[in-house]
């Protein structure tokens, strides 16, 4: 059954101090036309991703905007869940099995969700595979209302074929579809409106608000890190496309370099990624024992504010990976004013300006000399950490996330 999130409120006008005043009054513009509107947002976890921390940002900002949002997550078994992570891969490019009780699976459980539906909505936007079929099923039973988006988070021009061809259905329903990059949307999807919506990080949340020195030392102390050395730190999940064995990789040849470097791998386990258990297994065999390889996750009670103390106190962040939908942890790196090395690929290259703002890198051997070098340089830290920072106050901020989905529904 679809379970409603709970959602602390929040003032836009909060927002003034770090986006700026221009910022919130084009966010109150763009809501004007809106104002009274129902929204509702689907995804498949309150916590644990990406999707998951916009969710929690945004929706408390429309309802200040005056526009009444809610958030719901489906319900599913491990069985489903498994099936969804596939589902992910093989839209990312990966070969997966996909059978015919795959198949059935997963539209059992999204019809499950779907049995309590109520249609009092002006609009609903739906995120990811995981639901993405409740439009049609909604439509099936003569129930559907409002209109209808869908928010793809991944890059689907490499899709497996077999996968795709049963999403795409579904997917051509959909009033309007929605993408980080124009570029990662499918050839020969054909909507009314695709759109194009970079994601943002919310610089007032705990994991992005400045802090002090007492408080980042406190939670680097708890976990055994030395502040007093170089600091290499990746946030991500332990998904096969976020490479944590070729981070852990990189770390040993920048380390015959820089002797005293630690690395230090964060990573929030999600409801909904039952893969990232095995992938912890599998990095921490990797690890083989390292004592400055340090694996932390929100098991360990590792959440939004010491991610924050983690990245404030890191020498050089890392986000090494293999195809990315966008990478929140990259914006968020950014605005510490930390160099960020990240893998040449999808929404990365759209944060980092390559030796401006963080470097790009395509293996693990430029992903070391690229560490090597930073550490050594502490002005270039300094010029790419302000140049960082200052990228993502022009582009990768909440208020201008929320203007570009705000004139989408509006279109709509």
């Amino acid at each position: 059954m679809l379970t409603t999130v709970p959602v602390p409120p929040r003032r836009v006008d909060d927002l003034i101090e770090t986006a700026g005043e221009q910022a919130v009054e084009g966010l109150r513009a763009a809501a004007a036309p809106l104002a009274g509107c129902r929204l509702l947002q689907i995804n498949s976890t309150a916590f644990g991703g990406g999707v998951a921390e916009l969710l929690f940002t945004q929706v408390a900002l429309l309802n200040d905007l005056g526009i009444d949002t809610r958030w719901r997550v489906i319900e599913g078994s491990d069985d489903f869940f498994w099936i969804t992570k596939a589902i992910h891969n093989a839209l990312q490019g990966a070969e997966v099995p996909w059978t015919p009780k795959m198949r059935s699976t997963y539209l059992d459980q999204v019809r499950f969700n779907a049995e309590t539906w109520d249609d009092d909505y002006d609009f609903v936007i739906i995120h990811d595979p995981q639901p993405a079929a409740i439009l049609s099923i909604l439509e099936e039973a003569g129930t559907r209302g409002g209109r209808w988006a869908w928010r793809c988070h991944i890059d689907l021009t490499a899709a497996f074929e077999p996968v795709w061809d049963f999403f795409a259905p579904f997917v051509d329903r959909y009033d309007a579809a929605v993408f980080t990059l124009q570029e990662f949307v499918r050839p020969g999807l054909h909507h009314p409106r695709i759109v194009a919506v970079p994601p943002s990080i919310d610089p007032t949340s705990p994991k992005n608000c400045w802090l002090g020195h007492s408080t980042i030392y406190e939670v680097l102390t708890r976990y055994g890190v030395d502040r007093s050395r170089p600091i290499a730190l990746q946030v991500s999940r332990f998904d096969p496309w976020k490479d944590p064995l070729g981070v852990i990789d990189a770390y040993r040849l920048a380390k015959q370099e820089v002797t005293d470097l630690q690395l230090v791998m964060i990573a929030s386990m999600a409801s909904d990624d039952p893969e990232g258990m095995h992938w912890f297994q599998l990095t921490e065999e990797h690890r083989d024992g390292d004592p400055d390889v340090f694996l932390l996750t929100n098991l360990q009670g590792v959440g939004n504010l010491e991610v924050n103390a983690f990245q404030q106190a890191s020498t050089v962040i890392v986000q090494k990976s293999l195809r990315e939908g966008f990478g929140l942890v990259v914006s968020e790196g950014m605005w510490k004013e930390r160099p960020v090395i990240g893998g040449n690929v999808g929404g990365i290259r759209l944060q980092i300006e390559d030796g401006e703002s963080g470097f790009l890198v395509d293996s693990v051997s430029e992903c070391a000399e690229r560490l090597v070098g930073l550490v050594a340089d502490p002005a270039e830290r300094t010029r790419m950490g302000r140049a960082a920072r200052e990228r993502v106050r022009e582009r990768f901020l909440t208020p201008r996330e929320l203007v570009d989905y705000l004139q989408m529904l509006a279109s709509l």
